[in-house]
């Protein structure tokens, strides 16, 4: 078996650059918060969550934890985790699983790096209270910049003792155990907005969907353009997040076929959700996947895209590019991509270069909506 080492753990598949790593500050306080605690537990009783790339799963594997569950949002993050896993190799030491009662059932330790929403570490605290053993200790790790008070209240809601431990390498470790009964749980959150249609679009979010229930003011802005859009037998929205797009398209164009897809387990439920709150659920196809890594080249005519500015916690466009290059893969000669962005990205040039032309549909003093044919 290779030695285990951080240096050689990677992001791929996900997006990779020099400011962007497959291991931070966190995982290693973690890692070194929760020795003692790993060596006292049995087989199954770890948890891992919001393992970014691999580091805290294999980490965890390495200190001497026997089968770890392991839940992570991202699929890319499922599959870097799995090819770094294969590097050493540890790949049969563990079990993804989805957020719920199997995650968390009978487990006495958990791994967690804070999410970016209180709203995501709300439904995990809420799962980790009701179905794990009484005696379970929770170590959730962040980088202090991006750490509040609030994430405190948050756990104080669900367990019964939540302490800060001394900051290292600008990260802090919050301590919960002593889990508290918990009453329903408060997830999916659902909201109604008025879109011009003759009923209002309902959103439903669970904990981790990027934006809650809320409508996004780029997609509101992009929204009416849509219907102008003549697919021939489906569209694809890429990147589905809470569904918005997927469910317009699909109560807009009556008999269309939408194919969703997203990176996140959260929002793939979602936007389930949000299409069967519309009663468009039997035309919509909620896929869980890397951009359009399931999609076969030259295959789709419409495809619609409200890209990310971010990976984590950094700013980075290379999501954005990576979903652009898919696009022009995947769609047909003719085919169009419909995109919303900020418009100080000015992503135009790329757009042209990844897709094909590209002109501008509408602009306003924060948005720009773009089609782009693949040539």
């Amino acid at each position: 078996m290779a030695d285990f080492s951080f240096n050689a753990l990677r992001r791929w598949p996900d997006v990779e650059a020099e400011n962007l790593h497959a291991v931070d500050a966190t995982d290693r306080l973690l890692l070194d918060t929760a020795g003692e605690a790993l060596r006292g537990c049995a087989a199954g009783e770890v948890a891992v969550v919001g393992d970014t790339h691999g580091a805290l799963t294999l980490g965890t594997l390495h200190a001497g934890a026997e089968h770890v569950r392991v839940h992570q949002d991202s699929v890319t993050g499922e599959r870097a985790l799995a090819a770094n896993a294969r590097s050493f190799p540890l790949s049969g030491l563990y079990t993804s699983t989805v957020l719920g009662k199997d995650l968390f059932d009978g487990v006495r330790l958990v791994l967690l790096q804070l999410p970016r929403s209180l709203d995501a570490l709300e439904e995990i605290a809420w799962h980790i209270a009701t179905a794990a053993h009484p005696d379970v200790t929770v170590f959730a790790g962040g980088r202090v910049k991006h750490m509040t008070p609030a994430m405190t209240t948050v756990l104080a809601k669900y367990f019964r003792t939540v302490e800060a431990g001394l900051a290292r390498q600008k990260s802090r470790i919050l301590t919960a155990s002593c889990p508290l009964p918990t009453g329903p749980c408060p997830f999916p959150s659902e909201a109604e907005y008025d879109v011009g249609l003759p009923r209002p679009l309902r959103l439903r979010a669970f904990g981790a969907t990027f934006g809650g229930a809320k409508l996004d003011p780029g997609t509101r802005f992009l929204l009416p353009h849509l219907q102008g859009t003549r697919p021939s037998s489906h569209a694809v929205d890429l990147g589905c997040g809470n569904g918005t797009i997927a469910a317009y398209l699909a109560l807009t164009h009556p008999g269309l076929s939408v194919i969703a897809t997203d990176t996140s387990a959260a929002a793939v439920a979602a936007t389930r959700a949000t299409v069967d709150a519309n009663g468009v659920g039997d035309r919509v196809t909620v896929v869980r996947d890397d951009a359009l890594s399931g999609r076969p080249d030259s295959g789709d005519h419409l495809i619609v895209l409200n890209p990310p500015f971010h990976s984590g916690h950094t700013v980075h466009a290379g999501i954005a590019l990576k979903l652009f290059a898919e696009s022009g893969r995947s769609l047909a000669p003719g085919g169009e991509l419909w995109t919303v962005w900020n418009s100080h990205l000015q992503y135009r040039s790329a757009l042209e270069r990844l897709v094909g032309p590209t002109r501008q549909v509408a602009r306003d003093r924060k948005f720009t909506v773009t089609v782009s044919t693949r040539s």
